[in-house]
């Protein structure tokens, strides 16, 4: 059996590769501009085509975890990632690139459950909290390695030798998880045991995610652009924004997991975490009259919405059958995938028509609304 450090370090490099592709396509956009001759508007499609993908495929990913095993899916995960990534460093024009990150769409549907699986496989209750407080973190660690090390190894290699890299890391860390996973137990057939987590419950924590994952979204896309246009910020100091989010979204995660892992019903924490994102949104949006008030924003969605999603994968891991924790952490993903879809074009729009006001109006609202959904369950009982 593995240390639980040696695993927590394993499940979060394969998140952080899970999304690789989408941060590595953000973060060399002006090179796949300037030298593959992708236009500005192939790239925003991008997060469209790979999260659209991922939020399909996760109607049935966790459904092949629960059956296959979470040590393969692992593997075929990676072993994608590094597919998907070798093809964007081979992309010649924009329906290649395209057709790479939708490739990437399926790593992405599988890292949720396939972790949560692994989880609950090999690491004691107790420790469960904190494990995927950290995994969940793994996210932001990979926007970090996208926008840091792998970007600034574009300048020696080129972007297309950043990327191909990034493939190459992907293979090193699955042979990690084919040495360190144990070998998949087959799987039991049966009813689901455990009536904790009826399928009404997963129905809500789906719709919670996806009310998030659409605010969430709206704030990575259009946050550094709101510095710069409304908030008089120089582009350096806007893009610190989007630093300032990750750092807290990483501290949130983990924090807040660990205090869910200690609860009975971890899902109890997610009308708190979706009521203070929205007073963020909020303060996000009274920055117009007070610019300074963005840096507490910023840190306080990271702190509150960002922690959000994890908490909700602690409590699948907690009070899911083991049976079909796969299927259940697949479908909550799902929902998460589908506002991160949907939000950003919707405050596009109201951006375009109205201003910025407007939109983070309407993620103050999605935020609300998720508090809404979660203090209606908590008034509810503790049983589904």
């Amino acid at each position: 059996m593995a240390r639980p450090q040696a695993i927590t370090a394993l499940l979060t490099a394969v998140m952080g590769v899970s999304m690789l592709q989408l941060f590595l396509v953000g973060a060399l956009g002006p090179r796949l501009v300037e030298e593959a001759g992708i236009s500005r508007s192939a790239l925003g499609l991008t997060t469209t085509a790979g999260f659209g993908v991922a939020a399909l495929l996760s109607l049935s990913a966790g459904q092949w975890v629960d059956r296959l095993g979470p040590r393969r899916c692992l593997v075929v995960l990676l072993v994608v990632a590094a597919a998907a990534l070798a093809l964007i460093g081979s992309a010649s024009g924009t329906p290649m690139l395209l057709a790479a990150v939708a490739l990437g769409g399926l790593p992405q549907a599988l890292a949720n459950p396939a972790t949560n699986k692994v989880i609950l496989a090999v690491v004691e209750p107790v420790r469960r909290g904190a494990i995927t407080g950290w995994k969940q973190s793994g996210v932001q660690l990979g926007a970090f390695a996208a926008g840091l090390p792998l970007a600034s190894l574009a300048i020696w290699t080129g972007w297309r030798g950043a990327v191909w890299t990034a493939a190459a890391i992907a293979l090193v860390i699955a042979a990690w998880a084919i040495r360190a996973l144990p070998p998949d137990r087959p799987a039991t057939p049966g009813t689901a045991r455990n009536a904790d987590l009826p399928r009404t419950a997963v129905g809500r924590l789906a719709l919670f995610s996806f009310l998030l994952g659409s605010g969430i979204a709206s704030i990575n896309t259009y946050l550094a652009l709101y510095g710069t246009q409304r908030l008089s910020l120089s582009p350096v100091v806007a893009a610190w924004l989007v630093a300032i989010l990750g750092i807290t979204g990483v501290a949130g995660r983990v924090g807040w997991s660990r205090k869910a892992g200690r609860l009975g019903q971890p899902d109890a924490l997610l009308g708190l975490l979706a009521a203070g994102a929205c007073g963020a949104a909020l303060l996000i949006a009274a920055a117009a009259w007070w610019p300074a008030l963005v840096w507490a924003g910023t840190a306080a969605v990271g702190a509150f919405a960002v922690a959000g999603n994890a908490v909700t994968m602690v409590a699948v891991i907690k009070r899911a059958d083991p049976r079909t924790a796969g299927r259940d952490s697949a479908l909550v993903s799902a929902g998460f995938f589908a506002g991160f879809a949907v939000g950003p074009p919707l405050v596009a729009l109201l951006i375009e028509v109205a201003d910025y006001g407007w939109g983070w109006a309407l993620v103050a609202t999605e935020f609300a609304a998720a508090a809404l959904l979660a203090a209606a369950r908590n008034r509810a009982g503790t049983r589904a």
